[in-house]
């Protein structure tokens, strides 16, 4: 089966710039060489603390940020060599929801024109048949069509997000991707929204990427996680054997940071040690060897190749040796 999307070696590095001159005197990396897949009708999981780069890798999937190096593959097409008239309309294809329910809607727009605008620019639905989109994609949300003529500040923060989620599909997309769709709502809300967005990819047959730093959001969600620290890929796998036999020292401090709902059930917390190292100089060898409890001497001068450890099963560490 091909890929809907492929990501190879990809790397998105922003220039410091420094003096009158602005000279470039160093960079921040980013995402420095991640590959990932994804298949049609499949959601994936994108996980890492604050700063991993996992937001960066999705913006460039979109093209929203430009990649420094690398490819990135939509249906078999190198997307680099895309015409300028054949990545706009690819656009339609791929949407994103983005973290923030408040700053991501026009306050001077109502929810009508902020839906209408993406038609607007691609002229789907023209006439008659845009007031009947307008109200499909409200119902679809779960929120009535007449609430189209109201303005963002009128809305709660999961209406909002729920306003989003329409305004992604307004133009029938066969990606979405979820910028944190859901850290910034309550977590009865979030709850809500997670079950509103497993009901839209059946319904209209969605493949998704979800990023999140919450590992039980993407559980619920997710078919296939790719967990990411300082700008790599450390581990990647199914979320069934990612949540039973986790490979990497970093995907098993996640898991120990999942509330248990059970008053009476012990669990181990493992606690890191220091701070995410800075993107802009990032430590030689494994990334993750100056707060790894298992660190070995070999992690400080060698960088971990990929291991496999099962179908789809991959982590990228010294304490499983060489292949």
């Amino acid at each position: 089966m091909t890929d809907l999307l492929k990501i190879e070696d990809l790397k998105v590095h922003f220039p410091i710039k420094k003096g009158i001159l602005a000279r470039t005197v160093g960079h921040v990396h980013a995402v420095d060489g991640v590959s990932f897949s994804l298949e049609k009708g499949e959601t994936l999981g994108i996980v890492g603390e604050s700063g991993c780069g996992k937001t960066t890798a999705g913006m460039a999937v979109m093209r929203l940020t430009p990649p420094t190096a690398g490819k990135v593959f939509w249906k078999g097409e190198d997307m680099e060599g895309m015409r300028p008239g054949k990545l706009r309309s690819l656009r339609k294809e791929m949407q994103l929801i983005f973290q923030d329910p408040y700053s991501c809607l026009n306050p001077r727009m109502t929810v009508n024109q902020i839906l209408s605008d993406p038609m607007d620019v691609h002229g789907k639905y023209p006439g008659r048949e845009r007031a009947d989109r307008l109200a499909f994609l409200l119902e679809t949300v779960g929120m009535r069509p007449e609430q189209g003529k109201r303005y963002p500040h009128e809305f709660s923060g999961g209406q909002r997000q729920r306003i989003g989620i329409a305004r992604a599909l307004a133009l029938d997309p066969t990606l979405i991707i979820g910028d944190e769709p859901v850290s910034a709502l309550d977590v009865s809300i979030q709850a809500q929204i997670i079950n509103l967005l497993q009901r839209l990819k059946k319904q209209f047959d969605l493949s998704l990427i979800i990023i999140s730093h919450d590992l039980a959001v993407v559980e619920y969600l997710c078919d296939r996680i790719v967990v990411m620290y300082l700008g790599k890929v450390v581990e990647s796998a199914d979320f069934a054997s990612l949540y039973s036999d986790p490979k990497h020292p970093y995907t098993r401090t996640l898991l120990s940071a999942i509330p248990v709902p059970d008053p009476f059930r012990k669990k181990e917390r493992i606690i890191l040690q220091g701070d995410v190292p800075s993107p802009i100089n990032p430590p030689s060898g494994c990334r993750f060897h100056t707060r790894c409890p298992d660190r070995m001497d070999v992690c400080e001068r060698e960088e971990p190749v990929m291991k496999t450890f099962g179908p789809g099963h991959r982590a990228a560490c010294h304490l499983y040796g060489k292949n």
